[in-house]
């Protein structure tokens, strides 16, 4: 019995843990862990939020705002300014699209890139978005059909109460008609 609790006093004794201790040589501990992760994500969320405060702007910065909004509405009106002129004054449109034929070819080409690269990164971020909305779709695509399937039985229950074939009530409802293949494919699918 005495060498058993020497033995335990070696191991545990003195408020420590040799066992752990030698284990978290190998493996950090995962509460440890987990309270440093903690921690380093508080910093961070700090920081940005240090970074990104809404700092009280100025004259100067709501003025430059203010004409990094106009290129878009611009451009827009712009062109819907041109489509009444040439209603309004044919004569004056054309002399002015005449000037813009002698415009040389590079300067076209300089005008392009800027307005591909002003209007790009708006393009890209609308497309991101785009593409994560149909993701998300994509996953309730199960639930849609299983929703569709529901519908289509309770559309055929109806028309049985009422004495209307399958088909007939496909015909009336503009959804496969006389087709002996649509048919026989949905007489496979409702089995």
């Amino acid at each position: 019995m005495g060498m058993m609790r020497g033995l335990i006093d070696l191991l545990f004794g003195e408020q420590r843990n040799v066992i752990r201790d030698t284990v978290e040589v190998f493996r950090p501990n995962a509460e440890a862990q987990a309270g440093r992760e903690h921690t380093f994500s508080q910093a961070a969320l700090a920081q940005f939020t240090a970074e990104f405060a809404t700092q009280p702007k100025g004259r100067f910065d709501r003025f430059i705002d203010g004409l990094n909004r106009l290129p878009r509405p611009a451009l827009a009106f712009g062109t819907l300014g041109l489509f009444i002129s040439a209603m309004v004054d044919p004569i004056w449109f054309a002399a002015r699209m005449q000037g813009i034929a002698l415009v040389p070819e590079p300067l076209w080409w300089l005008m392009g890139a800027i307005v591909s690269f002003y209007f790009g990164a708006r393009h890209q971020a609308k497309g991101q978005d785009f593409r994560r909305s149909v993701a998300s779709s994509m996953l309730d695509t199960r639930e849609v059909s299983r929703n569709i399937r529901e519908l289509r039985a309770l559309d055929a229950e109806s028309g049985a109460k009422e004495g209307i074939p399958p088909d007939r009530s496909a015909k009336e409802t503009g959804v496969g008609g006389d087709n002996p293949a649509l048919s026989d494919w949905r007489r496979k699918d409702a089995g």
